[in-house]
């Protein structure tokens, strides 16, 4: 397939331009059937015209020609007169087609637009780093998305905002706000900027503050959600795991209990179980509604005790996880975490999600097999493990790591990934890393 080259600023010659007018007659871009249409409509009021006239004139015309090459001569006219309008289309939408190209080809937007708007209908449940990274590398493929996000976060800017002004924490969905949106520009980046000084204002950044003024013009969380969707136009939809406000709290292999998110990621002991405070909290409506109708479920990557488990404790989620018949995927992060699974391999991170939920959680699991020579930090990336563990769970190991943050995915890959895996191909390529499918026994 020809690549587009977008650096090129200086196109020359007309066939430049007509190209990018027949790309506008891409089959599914919906153009040509309304140009049909218009055809006809116009045929139709040409011919009811023409009724009108000669009954009104009562007409009489001479037979210059038989009567069959007649209405060939005037058709023909017609045609004429419908070209020379589109080449004055063309000469007057030329240099607008031409300026699409240069920075991306119109045909194309409009394309992949209508590709991504008949995409698939996927539900992404997490939190934190890993699910903004996983929505920004999957809305290449499909608006139908659906994000369910953690609300038990409180720390940093999102736990004074949650502290002070009673908010849900706002920081992982602002980051998932971003990750989904069309404006990659200004606005992103206005929305992700940190304050640095400032009394009261330092640490904040700005799209924690926007989303915190919202909600209190519109009196509610998820109305806030759904305007910080339009300013930033974002293509699907950002929602609570629930509306209450929940603490976390781990029980420990010594016994004992810690409680707040950011005690126990800070906390020296290993991680028996997570509970959530009040445990009796109720799902969104709109996060079930979303999973009872969805065609592919993924869970991950993020926090495994404080990102991920957190959401599928919410009353409700679990039991729409156990009734959907879409294939689920969980993706494994890339890195240990300290704090939360130290040592852990692939096998440890589904076995402890099976523990907190139920055996079926999950069909597939998405995991990384690229090795690089240096860690950053004291984090260390997981084992393939595929000689023990939970039956019945397909294992998917491809490279899918950030070259320049070997500690977390590449949006790109990753997402790829998981649509060759949906659409049922068994070994796709990767760079020069060939992608597998096995079983883990």
């Amino acid at each position: 397939m020809k690549k587009t080259n977008i650096h090129n600023n200086t196109p020359s010659t007309s066939s430049s331009s007509w190209a990018v007018l027949r790309k506008l007659l891409y089959i599914g871009l919906g153009l040509k059937r309304w140009l049909l249409v218009g055809g006809a409509g116009i045929a139709l009021c040409a011919i009811g015209l023409a009724v009108v006239i000669k009954n009104i004139l009562a007409l009489t015309l001479p037979n210059i020609l038989p009567w069959h090459l007649e209405g060939l001569v005037v058709g023909a006219t017609g045609v004429g007169l419908i070209f020379l309008s589109i080449y004055g289309l063309y000469k007057s939408l030329g240099p607008l087609l031409l300026r699409y190209q240069n920075v991306n080809s119109l045909a194309q937007t409009i394309y992949t637009r209508r590709l991504r708007e008949r995409g698939p209908k996927i539900v992404a449940i997490g939190g934190g780093t890993g699910l903004s990274k996983l929505l920004s590398g999957i809305k290449a493929y499909t608006d139908n998305i659906t994000a369910i996000i953690t609300v038990a976060d409180d720390g940093g800017s999102s736990g004074r905002l949650r502290r002070e002004l009673g908010l849900l924490p706002p920081g992982d969905f602002r980051n998932c706000l971003v990750a989904l949106s069309e404006e990659e520009g200004l606005v992103a980046d206005l929305f992700q900027y940190r304050f640095a000084q400032g009394d009261g204002l330092k640490g904040h950044s700005f799209g924690n503050l926007f989303i915190a003024a919202m909600t209190s013009i519109t009196g509610s969380f998820e109305k806030a959600l759904y305007e910080s969707s339009r300013v930033l136009s974002v293509h699907g939809r950002i929602l609570p795991s629930t509306t209450n406000h929940l603490r976390l709290v781990a029980q420990l292999d010594n016994g004992s209990l810690v409680r707040g998110e950011s005690n126990i990621t800070s906390s020296s002991g290993t991680i028996e179980q997570i509970m959530i405070e009040p445990a009796d909290c109720e799902a969104h409506p709109e996060a079930i509604n979303a999973i009872d109708n969805a065609q592919l479920i993924l869970i991950g990557p993020g926090s495994l005790y404080t990102s991920l488990v957190p959401n599928l404790l919410v009353n409700g989620i679990v039991n729409a996880l156990q009734r959907s018949s879409a294939p689920k995927m969980y993706i494994c992060n890339v890195a240990t975490e300290k704090g939360e699974t130290d040592g852990y391999t692939v096998f440890d991170h589904v076995n402890a999600l099976q523990k907190q939920t139920f055996r079926g959680v999950v069909d597939y699991v998405i995991a990384n097999n690229h090795r690089v020579s240096a860690h950053q930090g004291p984090e260390s990336l997981p084992l393939i493990d595929n000689t023990d563990g939970t039956q019945n769970v397909e294992l998917i190991t491809g490279d899918i790591i950030d070259r320049q943050i070997p500690i977390h995915h590449d949006p790109v890959k990753l997402a790829g990934l998981i649509i060759e895996v949906y659409h049922g191909r068994g070994v796709i390529a990767h760079d020069e890393h060939e992608t597998s499918i096995g079983k883990i026994k």
